[in-house]
């Protein structure tokens, strides 16, 4: 898949010719979020994580693509969370074992993660995946305005920065992960929901 292919190659770049630039900045900013560090942040931060939490995600995906599929009597609901986080979970793990980039310099306070696992970022892309397939399918399928929810948008960023706070990834892991999960979300959606019209 092409757009796996260009994430892995952004990976090698992270971790080759640009070390000793970008590598640097990123370190700079990982050190500088650790010095804001605060037990009420701390906790904060924490429900940043969890809303990108794999085990969580893969939950809450499940639920609304069957619960829609089942209630609008089409496949295309299920389709969309297997096909859009299917892929996204393939571009994640290929990317973590070809590009293996060790976790910022600061202290981690999300224990037990894969040192050399920094790019990209899983989180980012579940909290992404998430709310993309929530706000599609509420906005396909229901008459709840779309004004009500775009506030839902904010979540991945609130991940991302989450992620960052504790020391997880560097600014380019998570922003790799947000655009490759923009990107082909935005192509399934095209694929999967172009042809449909807004119910009535």
């Amino acid at each position: 898949m092409l757009l796996c292919a260009v994430v892995v190659g952004i990976g090698r770049l992270l971790t080759g010719p640009l070390a000793g630039s970008v590598g640097v900045q990123d370190d700079g900013l990982a050190r500088w979020f650790a010095g804001l560090r605060t037990p009420t942040l701390d906790t904060v931060a924490e429900v940043g994580t969890f809303l990108g939490d794999t085990l969580a995600g893969i939950v809450a995906l499940l639920l609304m693509g069957v619960g829609f599929s089942l209630w609008r009597r089409t496949w295309v609901p299920f389709a969309f969370v297997a096909v859009g986080y299917g892929g996204l979970l393939g571009v994640y793990l290929v990317a973590t074992q070809l590009d293996p980039r060790d976790r910022p310099p600061v202290e981690i306070l999300d224990r037990g993660l894969v040192p050399d696992h920094s790019f990209p970022s899983g989180h980012t892309m579940t909290s992404t995946t998430v709310v993309w397939t929530l706000l599609l399918l509420v906005w396909t399928f229901t008459r709840v305005p779309r004004a009500a929810t775009l506030l839902l948008a904010a979540v991945p960023v609130f991940t991302m920065v989450a992620r960052m706070y504790q020391g997880a990834h560097h600014l380019t892991d998570v922003l790799t992960a947000l655009l490759c999960a923009l990107v082909w979300l935005s192509a399934v959606t095209l694929l999967l929901f172009r042809p449909r019209v807004r119910a009535a």
